[in-house]
């Protein structure tokens, strides 16, 4: 299998990890997105990472749609739980962490890619009220759990994880370390793991 995508994705970091759980192997092909010779859309029509491409060349996109197929692969850390309502927290979890992100990615592609007369502040400060919205029912549903669903790593702290890295690579002045200590004492426990240890955002 190839995977395509960057260092600094958080989707793509989560499919990595997800990847390196599971002990799977595959080739990580970097691409800019944003770039002239940008290589993913001749695989992926909407043009993003990360983009999964399998032995017999079909391509699988979105991260959700990736890591979910992947946990089938093979029993070893197995992620998703199989009971429908387990299986639906992860997943919620997952989209609670990958909302909060998207949200700030929206923020970060509006101040760097409009110039500032054209910024809209209503919308960022709407989007970064989801980012922190985000955080807070994050903080609320972990509680003093040590993982997001108990004594168990699911894939939604593999989702929990790189939504907190990339928050603290692409917005530092957030603090969400300081307002959320459950969140920090989570978070740098699942950071010990090798997969998250090699997947840090460049």
């Amino acid at each position: 299998m190839k995977l395509i995508g960057s260092l600094s994705s958080p989707y793509v970091r989560k499919v990595r990890v997800v990847m390196a759980e599971k002990k799977l192997d595959y080739a990580l092909v970097l691409d800019n997105v944003w770039g002239p010779d940008s290589v993913v859309p001749q695989s992926n029509p909407l043009g993003k990472v990360p983009c999964l491409i399998m032995e017999d060349g079909a391509a699988m996109f979105d991260s959700r749609v990736i890591v979910e197929y992947l946990d089938t692969l093979t029993p070893v850390g197995k992620l998703i739980p199989t009971q429908s309502r387990e299986r639906a927290q992860v997943k919620c979890w997952e989209a609670l962490a990958d909302g909060a992100v998207d949200a700030a990615i929206l923020v970060r592609l509006e101040r760097t890619l409009r110039p500032q007369e054209q910024q809209s502040p209503a919308w960022i400060e709407r989007q970064m009220g989801k980012v922190h919205a985000g955080l807070k029912a994050m903080a609320s549903g972990l509680g003093d759990k040590p993982y997001c669903m108990g004594n168990h790593f699911t894939l939604a702290d593999v989702a929990l994880g790189c939504a907190l890295g990339w928050l603290a690579f692409r917005f530092p002045e957030i603090g969400w370390r300081d307002e959320y200590p459950n969140l920090a004492k989570v978070f740098d426990r699942i950071s010990e793991r090798p997969s998250f240890r090699d997947t840090m955002p460049q």
